[in-house]
């Protein structure tokens, strides 16, 4: 199992697709010049502050553009598991150390450098694929600022857009159903969102409305407007309905109703049993206070509930197969256990 164990740890990553492949590692690359900024900021005036501060000055610049430094940045530029990361590093790291020492001052920016122009895995923001051609809607808004072009800024992806959800079209400049469009121009397209009555419209407004959504129907006017759902009666009998905009819901009878027209026990249509109309309501019937005493068994006694009642043993008694004993203590049931030494003489035969 140990030797499967370690077999499996020294297997390289799995088979990916040349695409994919262009996309991890600029992902990779980027990943590391991060990393790479990160260590240079760990590393400002390292193991300086307080003392001589000419000496300090001195020596300071030569840490910066130090070889030890370098060796500290690079370091901590992957963690131990990541096979891509540490792989590149160790391919390209000649070329690091190539910019650290020579070329840091004419390409400050790593990134630029070293992932897009020199080892070519990225690309520059709106352009994609091998030879980092524009972004459909072109690199300077790709998929004209309303999408996002696949492949950015990789050597992966087609350039094609995927849309935000308020538009569609190759270019992102069309307006999805549910939105109409506010703006138009060559380069720019601003899509606002229908009133919640539309399907399809041409402005804000529910008089816009091209098309109604499910449960909205124009009026007169040619606006569209909700549809009360309730007059068709839909809910079941011990429910009431409640029309909200473009629906409704059906909603539970207060438990004092059989059949209601709304919330509460006020709008029951007639009382269920326990209950009595008292004020335009559906109110508890007291049973523990009716003159026939509903708990007829010795020692119980009455305990209302919400439409009904429960007989239960009266204090200091407990229900035995359905009658209410006197609860025994437990001294007393040891006393009642304990019996007399018996006095009867043994004779000897």
């Amino acid at each position: 199992m140990a030797v499967l164990l370690c077999a499996a740890l020294l297997l390289p990553p799995p088979v990916r697709g040349a695409g994919e492949r262009r996309r991890l590692a600029c992902s990779t690359c980027r990943g590391i010049v991060d990393r790479f900024n990160q260590g240079l900021a760990d590393t400002a005036k390292k193991n300086f502050g307080g003392g001589n501060t000419a000496w300090e000055e001195k020596t300071l610049s030569k840490y910066e553009s130090s070889e030890i430094r370098l060796v500290e940045i690079i370091e901590n530029l992957c963690d131990s598991s990541n096979f891509e990361c540490n792989n590149m590093v160790e391919e390209h790291e000649e070329l690091i150390e190539k910019w650290w020492f020579k070329l840091k001052k004419k390409y400050p920016d790593l990134f630029k450098w070293f992932c897009i122009e020199t080892i070519e895995v990225c690309c520059p923001a709106g352009t994609y694929g091998p030879d980092c051609l524009a972004c459909h809607g072109g690199s300077v808004r790709p998929c004209h600022g309303n999408g996002h072009c696949d492949g950015d800024g990789t050597r992966g992806g087609d350039g094609s857009c995927s849309c935000k959800k308020e538009y569609t079209g190759q270019f992102c400049l069309d307006c999805s159903s549910g939105y109409f469009s506010s703006l138009r121009n060559e380069t720019h397209s601003v899509c606002t969102a229908c009133h919640a009555a539309c399907k399809t419209c041409t402005g804000s407004s529910n008089k816009d409305c091209q098309d109604c959504k499910e449960g909205w129907i124009k009026n007169e006017g040619g606006a569209c407007v909700d549809l009360d759902e309730c007059a068709a009666s839909p809910c079941k009998d011990h429910q009431y309905c409640l029309n909200t905009d473009g629906s409704f819901s059906c909603k539970a009878c207060d438990a004092s109703c059989v059949g209601c027209t709304g919330e509460g026990s006020e709008k029951c249509k007639t009382c269920a049993s326990g209950y009595v109309k008292e004020d335009e309501k559906c109110a508890d019937i007291d049973e523990c206070d009716l003159p026939e005493k509903v708990c007829t068994k010795e020692n119980q006694d009455c305990v209302n509930t919400s439409g009904s009642y429960k007989c239960v043993c009266s204090e200091g008694f407990e229900d035995k197969d359905g009658t209410c004993v006197q609860t025994v203590k437990p001294g007393e049931e040891v006393e009642s256990e304990t019996t007399e030494p018996s006095h009867t003489e043994h004779v000897d035969l």
